[in-house]
């Protein structure tokens, strides 16, 4: 069984019926990420991909300009030289007062959210290039994600208990390529996921594609597509005031209740060819 399913007996109701029955569940551990041996930073995922999930976080959040910037991400082990399954180590290729100035200027975004919008969106408007380019895509290709999402989603088939963001090549407007799906109890997590896989296999920019995701839209979501420069973002339910307002002054498409036959538009609708 996958690392990211554990079972777990449950009493199951069906049509007045009762009977024990194991359960598959989706696993959620934390991951202890370290700089240089230092800890840094701690989050709740669910295990896979997690090199990804660090590198994806890493560049979404302003730590790193690119792979070149990522050294290595490593296993740390124990002292009986076990692997620790839930901690990894990251050694950069960045000068220690530069990256001092991007961890001050991601707290000074981070604590700005929810109290001052406007200062969050100036503060990612003189890290993050406005998104521009042709792209264009069709709406009929806009309503074919989230069934192209769907069938990919093995965990969720198996679970029913977590998020997924898919990458989408979208070079040409009548056709979407899916190029990886990626799931996490996380959302944040299954789009760093994502957008990890793009930079270690050298993938940046994505001006080419579109981001779909199984949830609502924030800024952070916002923020992490437009760092990876991906122009096109949708999700199946709804986006958040502010992650319009900044997808509006990134130059970000925003998609939001895309279900079935219909979608909502938010910004920069030039791009979808009605």
């Amino acid at each position: 069984m996958s690392e990211s399913i554990k079972d777990y007996p449950a009493v199951k109701w069906r049509a007045g019926t009762i009977g024990n029955e194991a359960d598959h569940l989706v696993v959620e551990e934390p991951l202890e990420i370290r700089l240089a041996g230092r800890r840094f930073t701690l989050t709740m995922r669910t295990p896979g991909h997690d090199e990804e999930l660090v590198s994806g976080f890493l560049l979404a959040e302003g730590f790193v300009a690119g792979r070149a910037e990522i050294d290595e991400i490593r296993r740390v082990r124990g002292p009986k030289g076990e692997v620790e399954a839930n901690i990894v180590d990251v050694i950069l290729n960045v000068k220690s007062r530069e990256l001092s100035d991007r961890l001050k200027r991601n707290f000074i975004v981070s604590s700005s959210c929810g109290v001052c919008g406007k200062t969050s969106i100036e503060a990612l408007e003189r890290r993050i290039t406005k998104l521009e380019g042709n792209l264009r895509i069709a709406s009929a290709t806009v309503l074919r994600l989230p069934a192209l999402m769907s069938d990919a989603q093995q965990i969720f088939a198996a679970t029913g208990g977590l998020h997924a963001a898919a990458l989408f090549d979208v070079s040409a407007p009548d056709v979407a390529a899916l190029i990886v799906l990626r799931e996490d109890v996380g959302r944040h997590n299954a789009v760093d996921k994502v957008i990890g896989h793009a930079l270690m296999r050298d993938g940046l920019p994505l001006a080419n594609c579109a981001l779909m995701v199984s949830g609502r839209v924030s800024f952070e979501i916002v923020q992490k597509a437009a760092a990876a420069s991906i122009p096109i973002l949708c999700a199946v339910s709804a986006p958040s005031s502010l992650a319009v307002d900044l997808a509006d002054e990134l130059g970000t498409t925003l998609v939001g209740f895309l279900r079935g036959t219909a979608f909502n538009a938010y910004t920069h609708r030039e791009r979808i060819l009605m």
